[in-house]
């Protein structure tokens, strides 16, 4: 029996041994009951005041779930978003909320993550590879669609139009584009088009150009409420009269409605949009199955 115990104590150590060999921790995250989840949220900015309500309505919802969330701001660059989200990773996070500034230039951090197992959901816009278990945003094909009804019904068919694009890649950019033209090219004229990458100044300089060039537009479709207020004041300036309409329903373009100097804004609400993904994750975790897409209702603004 003695002969025996020197084997016995070795077989004991290596069983304790491997017992005690750990998981890495974004998957003891997922394994232990009542640890705190941890999510990433990526955003593609947090210049853009739309964004900085997303954010909150994540934190809100995730506050009450008691989920902790790192918060990291692409600032409009789609490469430092993918370096952002694999820094996420590496910290060990259970799921990606991410709203891709660059939804072809996303794709590449979403496969990574899918390779560690770890869920990803998209807000707002959507990314065009990998494996993603939901996208939360509004229709903004019909988004699009319900600015240029509202043009035509306000100035009739054949009004002269402008459209600021928003940043080129970004499928709301896309989308809003193709909901605006399914009107547009029917029933009005869009003598210009450009992009003004969802940004305020840029809308303003570029409203500048369009209407240098193209004294006769009556109207514009922003993609956004920032480029559609950066518009207003190019045509502020140039003392025309030009009803304009933005997409969004940010707070300060809500507040350019009511006065007056926006015609209407295609409201989204991006706290919703937060607060069903944070819900959306939380899901997930636990093996409950969520929609491919979770739609958020839609409001046209006007005065």
């Amino acid at each position: 029996m003695k002969k025996w115990l020197p084997v016995i104590t070795i077989l004991s150590l290596i069983l304790v041994s491997a017992c005690s060999l750990e998981p890495p921790e974004w998957a003891k995250n997922k394994q232990e009951k009542g640890k705190t989840i941890k999510i990433g949220l990526s955003v593609s900015t947090l210049k853009n005041p739309f964004f900085v309500s997303l954010k909150n309505g994540v934190l809100t919802e995730a506050k009450k779930q008691g989920i902790e969330v790192i918060v990291v701001d692409a600032q409009d660059d789609s490469a430092k978003q993918t370096n952002d989200v694999e820094d996420l990773l590496q910290q060990g996070v259970d799921a990606l909320l991410i709203n891709p500034t660059d939804s072809a230039a996303i794709s590449t951090a979403v496969q990574s993550a899918n390779s560690l197992g770890i869920p990803v959901i998209t807000l707002d816009r959507s990314a065009e590879n990998g494996k993603v278990e939901t996208l939360v945003a509004s229709d903004n094909v019909k988004g699009g669609q319900m600015a240029a009804d509202y043009i035509v019904k306000q100035l009739g068919k054949g009004a002269k139009v402008a459209e600021l694009e928003g940043v080129p890649g970004a499928s709301a950019t896309r989308e809003r584009g193709s909901g605006f033209h399914k009107t547009a090219d029917k029933h009005l004229k869009v003598v210009a088009k450009q992009t003004a990458n969802f940004d305020r100044t840029k809308g303003l300089n570029v409203m500048e150009n369009l209407l240098q060039g193209n004294p006769e537009i009556q109207a514009v479709f922003a993609h956004n409420d920032e480029m559609a207020l950066g518009a207003i004041e190019a045509i502020r300036s140039s003392g025309k009269d030009i009803l304009v309409v933005g997409f969004d329903g940010n707070e300060d373009a809500i507040k350019a409605v009511k006065s007056g100097e926006m015609a209407a804004t295609i409201a989204q609400q991006p706290k919703l949009i937060g607060k069903l993904a944070v819900q959306a994750a939380h899901d997930v975790l636990n093996d409950k199955k969520v929609d491919k897409t979770i739609p958020v209702p839609l409001k046209l603004e006007t005065k």
